[in-house]
Parts: C-alpha cells; structure tokens; sequence
C-alpha cells in the first residue's frame, strides 16, 4: 500500500480563492440585497447635508468580548505563533511562510465554528423544533463581537 502524499499546507491565498459558482451566487445575493436597499431608502431632500456614518450604539460598545476559541486551543496558537516567531531570525522567509499557513488554519478554524454553530441552528429549525432567543442572542453576539472585532484591525 502506497503512503498518502501529505496534504499541502493551507494558506491565505487558498482561502481567498472560492469556486466560480460561489462567487457567481455572492454576486447574484447582493445585487438583491441592493435593490431592496434601493427600494426601501427614503428620497433625500435636495438641500440634504453629507451622510455621515453613525457610531454604533454605547450599549454594543460596551458588550464582553465573546472568547473565538477555547482556552487550550488559544494557548495552543500563540505557542505556535512564538515558535514561527523566534524562527524569523534564521530562516526569515520560512517563518514568513509558516506565519501565513499559521494564520490560515485560525481563520479556516474559526469559519468552521461558525459554521458549525449555524449548522446546529439550521438543524434545530428543519425538524421543525423552536431555537430559544437565548440560543439565537447568544449566536448573534458571538457575530457581532467577531464582526467588530474585524472591523476595528
């Protein structure tokens, strides 16, 4: 029996890239959710001042942040991230390396615990079974801690 070939390391440039279909589909999702946009905004008056954004609100400001990963799990990644670290100083480019394919298995980690968690809820929903508020306030807290987590780098 042949060994399997190791699977080459993910990468971020292996994250950017999605199937033509799903980016056909992303697309299509928000061309419609522009002309509803579009649909639903009032006419501004003609003397109307410049649209400025508008701060979120103190009480979203002011949530806990929601932990992404598990205690272990984050020291595991910051073990990694300082061994990747300390390799800088002989092999820059390998570090560099290293560092990328480090940051892609966070990332790839992360989208399946959302996906994960929207899988459970889907779930709940397709057998017909009621999802609590508490459930769903939970799921769009971590969401929204994450979102402005993202925002703010």
């Amino acid at each position: 029996m042949t060994p399997k070939p190791a699977a080459a390391p993910l990468s971020t440039a292996d994250l950017a890239q999605t199937p033509e279909a799903v980016r056909a589909e992303a697309l299509r999702v928000e061309q419609e959710r522009v002309v509803r946009e579009d649909a639903n905004r009032p006419v501004e008056p003609a003397n109307a001042g410049p649209i400025t954004a508008q701060a979120p609100p103190a009480a979203v400001k002011a949530d806990k942040v929601t932990p992404l990963f598990p205690d272990t799990e984050a020291t595991d990644f910051r073990g990694r991230w300082t061994e990747v670290q300390t390799g800088f100083v002989d092999e820059p480019r390998r570090a560099v390396q290293q560092a990328d394919e480090l940051v892609a298995g966070v990332m790839k980690r992360l989208a399946e615990t959302f996906a994960r968690e929207r899988a459970g809820l889907e779930q709940q929903w397709d057998r017909g079974e009621d999802v609590t508020t508490e459930d769903l306030r939970i799921a769009m807290q971590r969401y929204r801690s994450f979102f402005d987590r993202l925002l703010s780098i």
